[in-house]
């Protein structure tokens, strides 16, 4: 299925996007926890140090420019949610106003909705959507490693 996408739909996108006849950006967020993490520590005595528990994130949504490497973010503490997309699809209808552009995006629910979808759609904003179980066809996971 990854190798069908891939050569019927995401390698035109990217010749479109080297050619200048759309902008093509891949999306994700990521989610880096608050919270203490030791990794490793030399000591004589077996030490146990507590760190605060909780769930506190700092979320970051990108947009990776497949050819240019642009990146562009929304962030907050709160929740990645539709509103988020939507504001970071503003962000780059102002910096590529009357340009053709597409975001390439995992399955998420949010990223599904009515809502973006509808945003999207009035505003020319094509979305790909890729295969499920398929981060490896995501440009920005790659700068989420770093």
């Amino acid at each position: 299925m990854q190798t069908e996408f891939l050569a019927e739909k995401l390698q035109p996108k990217i010749e479109e996007a080297r050619t200048g006849r759309c902008v093509l950006f891949f999306v994700d967020a990521s989610h880096f926890v608050l919270s203490t993490f030791l990794g490793y520590l030399w000591s004589f005595v077996r030490i146990f140090i507590k760190s605060p528990s909780g769930r506190q994130r700092y979320n970051v949504l990108g947009a990776f420019n497949a050819i240019s490497h642009e990146l562009f973010t929304v962030t907050n503490d709160a929740y990645i949610n539709a509103n988020s997309i939507i504001a970071l699809m503003e962000q780059l209808l102002v910096r590529y106003a009357g340009s053709a552009i597409t975001l390439a995006m995992d399955n998420a629910r949010y990223q599904r909705c009515k809502l973006v979808m509808n945003f999207a759609k009035d505003h020319g904003i094509e979305l790909l959507f890729l295969p499920p179980y398929s981060p490896n066809l995501n440009l920005i996971e790659r700068l989420w490693r770093y």
